[in-house]
């Protein structure tokens, strides 16, 4: 069997391979309420081989949202239609994540294929935003620094939705710390410009981070894996670097994290970054720190002899992808065939297993 397709166990979970599916936004929601569109969207992975499948960014808090379609756990009733989405993936032998989110300075934007762009208008459904500075995102409204009320009201905001995940059936808990979103805008200093306990050193930066991480893992308890995705990098001068991301991942590990889920960018515009078949794998690798901590890869990862390659160098643990399911829902399925590999299908498709 290779090792795409060979069980990886975290914590109480046993995940039957490591190639997963990407959180990814699908700005379908209605007051942060999931709805058929996530249904199928999701339950569509669990049929076509996913090991795991996480959920899109999914807003901790109203303001935390990055469109107004967003979806979130900040109440019950977005946990109440969350979970037969949950028994949906489960009845097909997968499993289910969420993505935990805060926005911050990139909250409150149109979706991609609206006519418009930047920031919504309040009056058009849009709020205020907030940040670790008042430094806006490129053409997006100048957010509110977040005083230290505001700062305990995301950790807490993290907890309650962790919890709601909980109640609904969710297998895993992601902490969104990439992206350019609020947790990342911490990280960086390019767009973390306190002067308190939260600002200046990495230590400090990452304090939020951490603190999310712990509460996170509090409500979690023993059994269930908590994931953290970073942007290891800002692809940008005077960023968010490789070493201090894989010192943050050493941390967050320490505060009860399983896993490090390695991407890169989204804090700037003035970004710059050579997008090529497996770009950001170097980046896992340098985090994972030859295994010492457990990380997956993404970013162009398209076929399962390249995914295998990346695991059989030692260069990430898991795999996860994003558009290549869009393009394929079941691309488990296609690259445990294409490896060879004798995994379960579903009875409806087994007419498709070997020939």
């Amino acid at each position: 069997m290779s090792l795409l397709f060979s069980p990886l166990t975290l914590r109480s979970l046993t995940l039957p391979n490591r190639l997963w599916v990407s959180p990814m936004c699908m700005y379908s929601a209605v007051d942060g309420v999931p709805q058929e569109w996530h249904h199928t969207h999701l339950a569509q992975f669990a049929s076509g081989g996913a090991g795991l499948i996480v959920a899109e960014a999914t807003a901790v808090l109203p303001e935390g949202r990055i469109s107004p379609r967003d979806t979130g756990l900040w109440n019950d009733a977005q946990r109440d239609a969350w979970a037969p989405i949950v028994d949906a993936v489960h009845a097909r032998g997968a499993h289910l994540g969420v993505q935990l989110a805060h926005a911050g300075r990139k909250a409150s934007t149109w979706w991609p294929w609206a006519a418009e762009n930047g920031s919504v208008p309040e009056d058009q459904g849009g709020w205020p935003t907030v940040a670790p500075s008042a430094i806006a995102f490129d053409g997006f409204a100048e957010p509110a620094a977040l005083d230290a009320d505001g700062i305990s009201a995301v950790i807490e905001g993290f907890a309650d939705a962790a919890r709601r995940a909980l109640d609904a059936g969710f297998d895993v808990l992601e902490i969104h710390g990439a992206h350019g979103y609020l947790l990342h805008q911490f990280l960086s200093p390019l767009s973390n410009r306190r002067d308190d306990e939260y600002g200046g050193s990495l230590e400090n930066r990452a304090r939020l981070l951490r603190e999310v991480t712990e509460a996170v893992r509090r409500v979690a308890g023993d059994a269930v894996p908590v994931f953290v995705r970073i942007s290891a990098t800002d692809h940008a001068p005077g960023g968010f670097t490789p070493e201090e991301a894989a010192q943050v991942g050493e941390w967050v590990m320490a505060d009860g994290a399983d896993l490090i889920d390695v991407s890169s960018g989204g804090l700037v515009a003035h970004q710059r970054i050579d997008v090529h078949p497996g770009y950001q794998v170097p980046l896992a690798a340098a985090v994972r720190q030859g295994g010492r901590i457990p990380s997956s890869a993404v970013g162009l990862l398209t076929d399962g002899a390249q995914a295998e390659a990346v695991l059989a160098k030692g260069d990430a643990d898991a795999i996860f992808a994003g558009r290549e399911w869009l393009r394929d829902p079941h691309f488990g399925l296609r690259a445990a065939h294409e490896l060879g590999d004798d995994v379960a299908w579903p009875d409806q498709y087994l007419r498709a297993r070997w020939r």
